[in-house]
């Protein structure tokens, strides 16, 4: 038996349905929402065909058929082939960033807040993994007769930054030039490497000794994000929205693997290197998101690391609005990251 063009027709408006409302479809249902012209037996016939041929379930014997993992695999395939990925919303996605901060930790968690809030699904963002950053430049600006603002930006596009003491007054020309020599000691380094480094630096540079003791100790506290990469968690409750985790076992299960962070974060960056990854119920190879797809894509920083953003959701999920809003935010941390957005 084979798939034809008026079975495919009508499997998308099942799914499209089915993705809508959440409860089965019925032959009747297709024939009056969908111009088709075909009469409800036909339909009724090819949903019969598709369901032989594993595109479509009858959770009851007198209830309609819904989408199999098989269908949403099709459909999916079919959207990626095509390029079927809109860029609805970008300037609404985009807003959301504006003017923040580049501190990696901090965007990585408002990404997560964000992409959750657009898509009301759960949402996980990673940063590379075990990706050290490597400082690019170091540039004091004074505050106030003893402070001074130190900014260390990284190749990973990170910006960290902190008020330091430093022992006397100094004019701006005076921190531009002890900026420009750290600038030219540090950089290329990990923030390991450049603490390591400050004391034969304090050897031959003499009467800064404050401000070298004072980036020693900021140094050292950059250090602390563990080298597994950071990860937030958005939407966690989502789900409990979804008919499909009324049940409350099934609802527990999905939040106790929400909190084995090991575990999710092996789950997501599984699927990094690829533009987009979909994971369609039992392809997750995860029994607790059995009835879940896994919508992944990836964004790139300086220095050619590469995060992974992703989406969890019930296996009816708006597909083509999730991978449009991933492929926004994925464009939209790559050019932060990669300092881009600030030409």
């Amino acid at each position: 038996m084979a798939m034809d063009e008026r079975k495919l027709r009508i499997l998308q408006a099942i799914i499209d349905d089915y993705i809508l409302t959440g409860v089965p479809v019925g032959s009747r249902t297709i024939s009056k929402k969908y111009d088709m012209g075909l009469s409800s037996a036909t339909i009724r016939n090819e949903m019969s065909d598709l369901e032989e041929l594993g595109f479509l379930d009858q959770p009851h014997v007198s209830a309609g058929r819904v989408p199999s993992a098989k269908a949403y695999r099709l459909y999916v395939d079919t959207l990626l082939e095509a390029g079927m990925i809109p860029n609805t919303t970008e300037e609404s996605v985009r807003s959301h960033f504006a003017g923040r901060v580049h501190q990696m930790e901090d965007v990585i968690d408002h990404a997560a807040q964000v992409i959750s809030s657009l898509t009301h699904y759960t949402a996980v963002v990673l940063s590379p993994k075990g990706s050290q950053p490597r400082i690019q430049t170091v540039q004091l600006v004074p505050v106030s007769s003893d402070t001074a603002l130190v900014v260390i930006v990284t190749d990973q596009g990170m910006v960290r930054d902190s008020v330091i003491r430093i022992g006397g007054q100094m004019d701006s020309d005076t921190l531009y030039a002890i900026s420009r020599t750290l600038t030219n000691e540090l950089r290329g380094l990990t923030l390991e490497e450049a603490c390591r480094h400050i004391p034969e630096i304090s050897r031959r540079i003499s009467g800064n000794d404050r401000i070298l003791q004072e980036l020693y100790g900021f140094l050292s506290d950059g250090q602390n994000t563990p080298r597994r990469g950071h990860m937030a968690v958005g939407g966690t409750s989502n789900m409990l929205a979804y008919p499909e985790y009324s049940d409350v076992d099934k609802a527990r299960n999905f939040l106790s693997l929400m909190e084995t962070r090991d575990k999710l974060a092996d789950i997501i960056r599984g699927s990094s290197g690829l533009s987009f990854t979909v994971r369609i119920g039992p392809e997750t190879g995860v029994p607790e998101m059995a009835d879940c797809s896994i919508v992944t894509a990836a964004y790139s920083t300086r220095g050619g690391q590469q995060g992974t953003i992703g989406v969890i959701g019930p296996t009816r999920m708006q597909y083509s609005r999730v991978l449009s809003i991933l492929n926004i935010i994925g464009h939209q941390l790559t050019d932060m990251f990669s300092g881009e957005d600030e030409k």
